[in-house]
């Protein structure tokens, strides 16, 4: 554990709790409240009194729904009662698969910048992190040779978290068939964090095990924390062959026992009649997502357009601070909030990441402040 920082995200989320006035562009948690179908699904539930403990892989309600509803959206087809998990969050997932799949000293490729769980869950799961660098050159996404240069007789599983954070990243169909070539080569695993699926701007998601030679090797992991503004509702779920599946189910056994139960009763609304809801979000996004990007590069940070999930990734070398500098100095003489590109792997240093989910307003006036903030510390 000693060798595990905390979250880099959550440290900046913590000094904007004591501040006032601060425009907040660091948490990635939609600004928008679950819509209220959802919100009343829930309270249904309990005024029906469901407010006991479920199946360990959950609702069978709703794991015959995500089965259906990723045979609409990708053409998937994974039987719901052994090859779908319902969890506690996709962090959940993410340490479930981990563990179900690692022996001390495997090593798992990470493709950086990254979510800054992954490190660590694969840490705890007695693993070892392989970080490959991307660059905004090459759209933040790997190439195939970059994952086949740093496997070893030890590395099981390679992680692919796409539209990406924090880069808002999106990958081609066919990079991520050459990367799954690369994996059926070695008999490796595949991890696909796809949370922010719903979240694209005028591509089309790809889901990986979708690809050719992808589905048996592929933990497909999703939620409704982004999509459906669900972050506390705390509701995920895993997908994959029935013998990872069940492994996983085992841990989550023992240490969570069941997803709670009234957010999978509100999952399952989500599921039935969110889709309009989601598609206006995703409008919104879009708006914003434009705006930003757009201010950035006017201002002087050079900034690429990300194609999904809510994040811009601006490149802040120009302004000669680091990135916690230039986090640090922003929120202190400006109060904005914004995380240190670093904290997301080491090639994200000389960035920062922005989450766009926030109200155009306070898109405009947080533009203002930087601008102002960067004509102060150019270098």
């Amino acid at each position: 554990m000693a060798q595990v920082p905390a979250s880099g995200i959550r440290k900046f989320f913590d000094i904007v709790s004591q501040m006032k006035d601060v425009i907040s562009l660091g948490v990635g948690e939609p600004d928008f409240v679950t819509p209220w179908r959802i919100r009343e699904a829930c309270i249904y539930a309990l005024e029906k009194g469901f407010t006991t403990y479920t199946s360990n892989y959950g609702l069978i309600e709703l794991r015959e729904l995500l089965s259906t509803h990723l045979k609409r959206l990708y053409g998937l087809e994974y039987n719901p009662v052994n090859q779908i998990l319902v969890t506690v969050g996709v962090s959940e997932a993410i340490d479930l698969a981990f563990r179900a799949i690692l022996d001390p000293g495997d090593e798992v490729i990470i493709p950086e910048p990254c979510f800054v769980a992954y490190k660590p869950c694969i840490v705890f799961a007695q693993g070892v992190p392989v970080p490959i660098a991307t660059s905004p050159e090459r759209g933040f996404t790997p190439g195939p040779e970059q994952i086949e240069e740093v496997i070893t007789p030890r590395t099981k599983a390679i992680i692919l978290s796409y539209p990406n954070n924090p880069t808002g990243a999106v990958i081609s169909r066919k990079d991520l068939q050459a990367i799954v070539e690369v994996a059926s080569r070695h008999d490796l695993w595949i991890i696909s964090d796809e949370i922010y699926d719903k979240l694209v701007y005028g591509v089309e998601h790809t889901s990986v095990p979708t690809l050719s030679g992808a589905y048996e090797r592929t933990v497909l992991l999703n939620g409704w924390s982004k999509a459906y503004a669900m972050t506390g509702w705390r509701i995920g779920f895993a997908a994959g062959n029935s013998e990872i599946i069940e492994t996983m189910m085992k841990i989550h056994q023992y240490i969570m026992m069941c997803a709670p139960i009234t957010a999978q009763m509100a999952a399952i609304e989500a599921l039935k009649n969110g889709d309009a809801d989601t598609r206006e979000m995703v409008r919104e996004y879009d708006r914003r997502r434009r705006l930003i990007v757009g201010g950035l590069n006017k201002i002087g940070l050079e900034c690429f357009e990300p194609k999904g999930a809510f994040y811009v990734f601006p490149c802040i070398r120009m302004t000669g601070l680091s990135s916690e500098q230039f986090a640090e100095q922003l929120l202190r003489e400006e109060k904005v909030a914004v995380v240190p590109g670093n904290v997301f792997g080491d090639c994200g240093e000389g960035f920062v990441r922005c989450a766009y989910a926030t109200s155009l307003p306070n898109i405009q006036q947080a533009l203002e402040r930087i601008g102002r903030f960067v004509a102060r510390h150019s270098a």
